[in-house]
């Protein structure tokens, strides 16, 4: 019986979107945003801050990535009492993004977590029991501070 080669893939096997992540800031998404991209990144912005507000989240944080992150422009961080307060409030969120024209809106650890992950695309929300957000301290990690504290003194 004979042997047939497998061709050699020229590229890495792998999703756009995990290649991407892979590539770090300076890969696809640009440094900066025309005037129509940065209205509708303000429009969903202030669409999941409201839905979060209606739902009572607290101490809701948004976080701008533009430039620093390949996976999303923005992320928005709060804080929910309880398992079913967070699955709530994920649900309609994903609900009002949906209606909103998202086509994929992804939810991870929906159903009894302590941390609920929403990917709208450009915006990440995510939604933490109180101590789980203390223990992975998303500001601290994605924060402007950071920034100021790793320039270089003159």
């Amino acid at each position: 019986m004979r042997r047939l080669a497998t061709p050699r893939l020229a590229t890495p096997p792998g999703t756009p979107r995990k290649k991407a992540a892979a590539a770090g800031p300076q890969g696809h998404r640009p440094a900066t945003r025309d005037s129509a991209d940065r209205q509708r990144l303000d429009s969903l912005e202030r669409l999941i801050v409201a839905s979060l507000e209606d739902d009572k989240a607290e101490n809701i944080v948004t976080l701008d990535l533009l430039g620093r992150a390949s996976f999303a422009d923005r992320m928005v961080v709060a804080t929910g009492i309880a398992d079913r307060q967070i699955s709530a409030m994920a649900t309609h969120l994903e609900e009002k993004l949906t209606a909103a024209g998202l086509k994929r809106v992804q939810l991870e650890g929906a159903f009894g977590s302590d941390w609920v992950l929403i990917d709208a695309g450009d915006i990440v929300v995510h939604l933490f029991k109180p101590e789980a957000r203390a223990t992975y301290a998303l500001e601290r990690m994605w924060g402007s501070e950071l920034d100021d504290e790793a320039a270089p003194s003159a």
